[in-house]
This record gives structure tokens, C-alpha cells and sequence, in this order.
């Protein structure tokens, strides 16, 4: 099925978590968003104050990730950075779940972990990151279940820095686990149209990509 490319841009989290990213890099981005009519940008902690500014009367969103990309910090570190970044100017964040609870079957754990980042988030979307790269399905399916029980948002594949991305399979198997309410965020290796395409057929309701222009033009 052809997807307008303006009904894909509406739906990209225009991202550059480059550790190499400069002030001049963000101030770019926050244009070619603004531009093409991107969702939001996504950048780090660092930036969302001058992202904010730039974007200011502007209907991009500012997205910030916390606790990245390993997703090891303790919650009231993450919820502090949460707090932090909303005062900053942040309108959603993208948490790395604690991955190592999950492979440990600590699902109460787990669940704090994504209600502090929420609590903090104060209305604003919380995505989680799963990456999905380093869990089996039926971790997959139990992180899905303690993160819509924690209030999340949005559960998203990848950061992007693991081994491995987005798949069209577990886009599907994300959706069929939280249900038509809750977000699914297909992140991490989206290059081109019809990748972008087909993460959307499989369920995804918005995409990460850093390849943004590519994927529009």
C-alpha cells in the first residue's frame, strides 16, 4: 500500500542521539523539521532547552530519551531526569526500559522503573524502549504487559545503538500485545520508503529514524 509521504512525516520523531551532535546539528534538525513537517525532534538531554527555542510557536514536538541508552540507571535517577527535561521544555520521553530486569523475569521491577519516568513525565507520552534485539518473545510480551500496566504511552523496538532494530515482526507483535489503544514506536534501522511503509502496515504509529529525509524524498 503507498502512504502519502506527507502522512509519514506527520508520524516521525525526526532523531539525532549521535554523541557527536553539536548545537549547530540540533538547530538543523529543529529546521528540517519544522520544514517537512515532521512529528517531533528527538535529541538528548543536552539539547532541550535549545531545542525548545528554536521550536518555540512551532506545532513540532520536543521528544527527549532518558536513561540511554542502556536503560540501567536507578528510577529516581531516570525520574529525575524526566523532571528535568519536562522543565526544560521536554512534551515526550523516550525511557530505556532495565532491560536486565526483564531478562530476569523481575517484572515488578521493571514496572517502577516505568512508573517513576511517568509519574515524573506529569501527562507528557512516556515511550519505552524494549530493545526488542536482546528479548525473546515472551519477554517481550511481559515487558509489553508491565509497561501498559505502568501508565506508559507508547512501547518502542530499539534505541538504535544495540545490534539489531526494528523488525516488521515485532512491530506485529507489539501491537497485538497492547491493543489498538496504546502507541508502538518502530525505531532503529529505518532508511527508506518502504521500510518506513511497511512498519506502519505492521502496526507502528509513529517511527524514529534518523534517516528522516530519506525516507520522505
Amino acid at each position: 500500500m503507498k502512504i502519502p509521504v506527507t502522512d509519514i512525516a506527520r508520524i516521525i520523531d525526526h532523531t539525532l542521539l549521535a554523541p557527536e551532535a553539536t548545537p549547530e546539528m540540533v538547530t538543523r534538525l529543529c529546521r528540517e523539521a519544522e520544514e517537512h513537517g515532521f512529528y517531533s525532534v528527538c535529541i538528548a538531554p543536552v539539547f532541550v532547552s535549545l531545542a525548545h527555542e528554536e521550536l518555540s510557536g512551532s506545532s513540532v514536538r520536543v521528544c527527549t530519551v532518558v536513561g540511554f541508552p542502556a536503560g540501567m540507571n536507578e528510577p529516581d535517577v531516570k525520574a529525575f531526569e524526566t523532571d528535568l527535561a519536562v522543565r526544560r521544555g521536554a512534551d515526550e520521553v523516550d525511557m530505556v526500559m532495565n532491560i536486565g530486569a526483564a531478562k530476569a523475569g523481575n517484572w515488578g521491577q521493571v514496572g517502577d522503573d516505568v512508573e517513576s519516568v511517568v509519574g515524573s513525565a506529569a501527562g507528557r507520552p512516556v515511550k519505552v524502549i524494549l530493545e526488542t534485539c536482546l528479548l525473546t518473545d515472551e519477554e517481550k510480551l511481559r515487558a509489553c504487559e508491565a509497561c501498559v500496566a505502568a501508565g506508559a504511552g507508547f512501547v518502542k523496538t530499539s534505541t538504535g545503538f544495540s545490534h539489531g532494530g526494528a523488525t516488521e515482526a515485532d512491530v506485529r507483535l507489539l501491537r497485538a500485545a497492547v491493543g489498538p489503544d496504546i502507541g508502538v514506536k518502530a525505531s532503529g534501522g529505518i532508511r527508506d520508503y518502504d521500510t518506513a511503509c511497511t512498519m506502519i502496515e505492521a502496526g507502528a504509529t509513529r517511527l524514529g529514524a534518523s534517516s528522516s529525509l530519506k525516507i520522505i524524498f
